[in-house]
């Protein structure tokens, strides 16, 4: 069976660049209605992002990566746009000594691409529909939700024209306010950093008033795995990127690719679509050990 629901998605304001879902059925019942009526092909569509509606942080309040960007409407799988960085042999200030007075503008295609997660149901859950509407909101829906750090924190981490500041020895904190400082150089302003969890509690809680700090700059710390241990994503998330937002999703039974989800039990997937356009690369720093 397959299933299109178009009308059912986000309606109000949730967290910080997020929105929560309109009253009605939940993803996973949507899903679990149809896997009832057809476990070999069931497949079910939305008109909407759906880790744009699934905001764990309404119970427990953390930011993910989508939280952090400005969001962009993407009709289709290429938006074109525009991009600034610094040119090739731009050791030197220019005359003016700003740095931004030697960037250069340029045009940019950006591509949205498919994010998926898989899970497989117990087969004791398989024939009780509402268990397994709760299985596909509560565990399908966290990993689509990693599965999404990570996507788009390496459209950012990788892109060509985004600068590796390395610290050495074990002056993690050092770095990171460094970062922050080559931002403002810029003309930015750092207002959100992603760490790996093992650095936030280790390095940054009880590390004096940091965090206070922070909070007082009203900077955004978003922690999540994606970010290696030792290292930080420091940016102008909201001027500098843009999070292109393809607005339709799928869950599905099917076949996951080969060391994805082995085991037993029927496979499904759920599948967004988007990616981040980094406009200004200038304005992220990956911090990272020296």
């Amino acid at each position: 069976m397959t299933a299109t629901d178009p009308a059912f998605g986000p309606a109000t304001a949730g967290p910080p660049g997020a929105t929560v879902t309109a009253h009605g059925p939940t993803q996973g019942e949507r899903f679990a209605a149809a896997f009832q009526e057809d476990p070999e092909k069931a497949e079910v569509h939305f008109g909407f992002t759906l880790t744009d509606a699934f905001q764990a942080g309404r119970d427990r309040p953390r930011l993910t990566a989508r939280n952090l960007f400005k969001k962009r409407h993407a009709e289709g799988d290429t938006v074109r746009g525009w991009s600034e960085t610094r040119p090739p042999d731009s050791a030197a200030l220019p005359e003016s000594g700003l740095r931004e007075d030697a960037y250069r503008f340029g045009t940019a295609l950006h591509h949205v691409r498919p994010v998926t997660a898989w899970v497989r149901i117990p087969d004791e859950l398989a024939g009780h529909e509402e268990a397994l509407a709760a299985f596909v909101d509560h565990r399908l829906m966290v990993r689509l939700g990693t599965a999404e750090n990570r996507a788009l924190t390496y459209d950012v981490i990788d892109h060509p024209d985004v600068a590796r500041l390395p610290y050495r020895g074990g002056a993690y904190v050092r770095g990171l306010l460094a970062a922050f400082d080559e931002i403002e150089q810029s003309g930015g302003t750092g207002h959100a950093v992603m760490v790996n969890p093992r650095d936030y509690y280790r390095e940054l809680v009880g590390a004096g008033s940091l965090l206070g700090d922070l909070a007082r700059e009203r900077v955004m710390v978003c922690r999540h795995r994606q970010v290696a241990p030792g290292c930080a994503l420091v940016g102008d998330f909201a001027m500098a990127a843009r999070l292109l937002d393809g607005a339709r999703s799928v869950i599905r039974v099917g076949e996951p690719p080969a060391g994805v989800c082995d085991g037993p039990g029927t496979a499904v997937s759920a599948t967004v679509h988007e990616s981040v356009a980094v406009q200004l690369p200038t304005h992220f720093f990956h911090v990272v050990p020296g």
